[in-house]
């Protein structure tokens, strides 16, 4: 039908027409009802129209058409109408799309056909298109002002919100502050609180302490007291003791010594030798009695009075036996002189009657030793004179002991400090004597004379006289003598000039008070028998620690000392004997002669060179000897002592030299070059710290 295809025809017209161009949505209803109400409602140009057609034609062509122009004044005189909107040209899509055609000729008449016929078209058309592009513009730009403003509030509330995070991570951060200052505050309070109390608490305990170190102390003191009392009566035990055991090893060594002359006893062949045998058994009994008491005293301690008694009275019935032995051996060879007489006078009587031709005999020719000299055995065994002197010296000493036993076992406080002091009073001087000048020398000699003489002293303090106690100067002497040679055993061994000083004085105490002299003289060979000279021997039974005490040596703890040291220790005792022998004390009269002079030291040296050398000692002591005293023995004796030295070289180094081993041969080198060199000056020198005139000047 006609109709239908002009139905399709407007169809298409209004297809191609920029309505049926609009793109339409569906869900435009879901938007919003205000959308749809837009839609259907009339379309009115709002007040943005003006803007609206100024920025969506604004790409117009600068001269448009006079009939475009004049549909454009119409449009927006018509536009004017409803609303006021500002006056600007008004451009259709059509237009719009014709000012961008190409400068081809026939595509330019295609677009002036197209804008004729648009603006040939109604102008309600237009309205509602500029309508719907105004609508559109408008509803974008009020979603664009509605996104901002949401943006814009939600930037808002996220400000907000971090805001309100910020302040309430403060005020967390605040209270947590808080907390931690209330907390420290508390803690700091406890802390006061027990500090508080354990200050208190402390000064509580300092108070006790306090009380109990006072309490202590007084208990300490009292201690120490008891302690130093218990320590002086041990210590005066001790030295009873030792006093007591010196005592009985002299009478040990004493006993033995005797016990060997029992053995020893000879008598000439010819004499019908007595019947020995219970000599012999008795001494032996009495020496095995002795050293047993001398072992049980080692393994108990020190020796009691008894002990000591007993070993006294077996002293003594040795010396009873001895002497018995020698009346029936003086018997014996009177018995046989009377018959040797009786049998010469028969033997007389017959040669009268007989008569016949003498026969002359031959005595037999001594014999001969390497290089012609006659081959003498030297004596192991010192002079009987020299050991009977020996022995007196020994039982002086045990007398003294005796003499003032009662002194040194009191138990009395008042007698132990008069014991104390005396000792100090004799000791003390004794150790300050050194290489000092000559009148401090002399203050200490007047200060030991004085108290030996009875006059009071000054010691710690207070006066001392041995006066104050009977027995105080067999004491004061006693200690006085062992005092002195304990300087020449301990200090002499370790400075040798120091013998001089020390020996000046003991000279002039010995000029003055003879009884220490000997007591002297007792204890140096009771500490070093060389000095005798005297080599004790060896018995069969005795303990070998009891052998080598009587040698000289240190035994502790069944511990001998070294052989440097015993060799030290007499080596000093050796220097202060050969000091003593040959000094004077300068203020003393000088019409006496000296108590033990030059005269002992000669006998001395020649007593040594008539007995057996013995290894490391026997060169040790000449050194020492005649490096102090050799000087004033060779201007005393002068040729004599020169060939006595000769002597030495020429037959005593031999012997010497066979007895030292090779470890040993130190001391024999050292007195063969200071002999050698002697020889080769002709002069023996002045000793390294003798004493001058220029020191008693001083």
């Amino acid at each position: 039908m006609p109709s239908e295809g002009r139905c399709w025809e407007t169809l298409q017209a209004l297809r191609s027409s920029d309505k049926g161009r609009l793109c339409y949505h569906r869900d435009w209803l879901l938007r919003g009802e205000d959308v749809l109400e837009e839609c259907m409602s009339l379309p009115k140009l709002s007040s943005y129209s003006g803007w609206v057609v100024d920025h969506v034609l604004s790409h117009t062509q600068e001269n448009p058409p006079s009939s475009e122009t004049s549909a454009s004044s119409r449009a927006t005189s018509a536009l004017d109408q409803p609303s006021c909107v500002p006056r600007s040209p008004v451009r259709t899509p059509a237009s719009s799309s014709s000012s961008s055609a190409t400068p081809d000729g026939a595509e330019g008449k295609h677009e002036s056909q197209h804008t004729e016929s648009v603006v040939l078209q109604s102008s309600r058309g237009i309205k509602v298109e500029g309508c719907i592009r105004m609508y559109e513009l408008v509803h974008r730009m009020r979603g664009t002002e509605g996104l901002r403003q949401w943006q814009e509030e939600q930037e808002r509330k996220v400000r907000a919100l971090s805001e309100m995070a910020s302040e309430q991570l403060k005020r967390f951060d605040e209270r947590k502050e808080l907390k931690h200052h209330k907390e420290f505050q508390d803690l700091q309070e406890v802390m006061e609180k027990s500090s508080r109390e354990a200050l208190g608490h402390q000064e509580k305990l300092k108070a006790e302490h306090r009380h109990r170190a006072k309490i202590l102390n007084l208990k300490l003191r009292e201690a120490e007291q008891q302690r130093l009392k218990q320590a002086e009566q041990e210590r005066l035990r001790k030295e009873e003791g030792q006093v007591r055991l010196r005592s009985l090893y002299a009478l040990q060594g004493e006993v033995l010594h005797l016990n060997q002359q029992l053995d020893a006893s000879e008598q000439p062949r010819d004499v019908p030798k007595p019947d020995l045998s219970a000599f012999r058994t008795r001494g032996n009994q009495l020496c095995g009695l002795v050293s047993g008491i001398v072992r049980a005293t080692s393994e108990n301690g020190f020796p009691t009075a008894e002990d000591q008694a007993v070993a006294e009275k077996a002293l003594q019935e040795m010396r009873d036996l001895l002497t018995s032995l020698q009346q029936e051996i003086a018997r014996a060879c009177e018995d046989k002189r009377r018959q040797d007489e009786e049998a010469a006078q028969e033997k007389q009587q017959e040669s009268k009657m007989q008569q016949g031709p003498e026969v002359p005999r031959e005595t037999p020719a001594p014999s001969q030793g390497p290089g012609g000299k006659q081959n003498e055995d030297l004596q192991v065994k010192v002079q009987d004179s020299t050991m009977q002197w020996y022995q007196q010296l020994q039982d002086a000493s045990s007398q003294c002991v005796l003499a003032f036993e009662e002194l040194t076992n009191s138990k009395d406080s008042q007698a132990k400090k008069i014991k104390m002091d005396l000792q100090k009073a004799a000791t003390i001087p004794v150790s300050q004597i050194s290489t000092i000048a000559g009148s401090k020398l002399k203050e200490i000699f007047d200060k030991i004379h004085s108290l030996l003489s009875g006059k009071p002293v000054q010691c710690g303090g207070h006066s001392v006289s041995v006066t104050l106690n009977p027995q105080g100067l067999d004491f004061v002497q006693y200690k006085l003598a062992e005092k002195f040679v304990k300087q020449g055993e301990e200090e002499v061994a370790s400075h040798h000039e120091a013998a001089f000083p020390i020996a000046v004085v003991a000279s002039g105490i010995w000029e003055l008070h003879p009884r220490v002299g000997d007591l002297i003289l007792a204890h140096l060979h009771r500490k070093c028998p060389y000095s005798v000279p005297f080599y004790p021997a060896f018995k069969e039974g005795m303990a070998l620690e009891d052998y080598q005490r009587m040698l000289g040596y240190q035994v502790k703890d069944s511990k001998v000392e070294q052989q440097d040291n015993f060799l030290k220790r007499m080596s000093g005792m050796i220097r202060l004997y050969a000091a003593i022998i040959q000094l004077r004390w300068p203020y003393g009269s000088r019409q006496e002669i000296h108590p033990h002079g030059l005269n002992h030291g000669w006998r001395w040296l020649a007593q040594i060179l008539n007995m057996e050398p013995l290894s490391d000692v026997t060169a040790t002591l000449l050194f020492d000897f005649l490096e102090v005293c050799g000087n004033a023995l060779m201007k005393q004796y002068q040729v004599q002592f020169w060939k006595m030295i000769l002597l030495i070289k020429e037959e005593y180094f031999p012997r010497i030299e066979a007895v030292t081993s090779s470890g040993q041969m130190g001391s024999f080198i050292r007195l063969k070059q200071f002999l050698e060199k002697c020889l080769q000056r002709k002069e023996i020198p002045v000793p390294k710290g003798f004493l001058t005139s220029s020191f008693w000047r001083s």
